[in-house]
């Protein structure tokens, strides 16, 4: 049973997930940083500090807000320094030659042939 476990742990696919939570978990950081240390007060010297509370009651609405924002914020700092940037250093494929005719595309060919003399 403990070899059984060991060979799943040991698969391919286990420890590429793993490592990918782990660098991550540790890019998660990094691009959390960057919106806190630059974009965020970016943001707040553009448009000003928020003088509203949005808090209810015992509720804090403004956690919640807050949180989507960030979530808003890491998205498109995700997508415009890593996806833009490689989608345009992919280079095109180039369009795969036809594939001949199949064995009945052959065949089917032939007779039409035949029967055009």
């Amino acid at each position: 049973m403990i070899e059984g476990f060991k060979n799943f742990l040991m698969k391919g696919n286990v420890v590429d997930l793993a490592i990918a939570v782990v660098i991550g978990g540790a890019f998660g950081k990094i691009i959390e940083a960057l919106v806190a240390g630059i974009i965020t007060p970016l943001i707040g010297a553009l448009i000003g500090q928020p003088k509203v509370d949005f808090a209810i009651g015992p509720l804090n609405i403004g956690l919640v807000v807050t949180a989507a924002i960030n979530f808003v914020a890491v998205s498109a700092v995700i997508y415009f320094m890593i996806v833009v940037p490689m989608q345009a250093s992919k280079k095109p494929e180039a369009p795969a030659a036809p594939a001949g005719p199949t064995p009945d595309q052959a065949l089917l060919a032939e007779i039409r042939d035949l029967l055009r003399k």
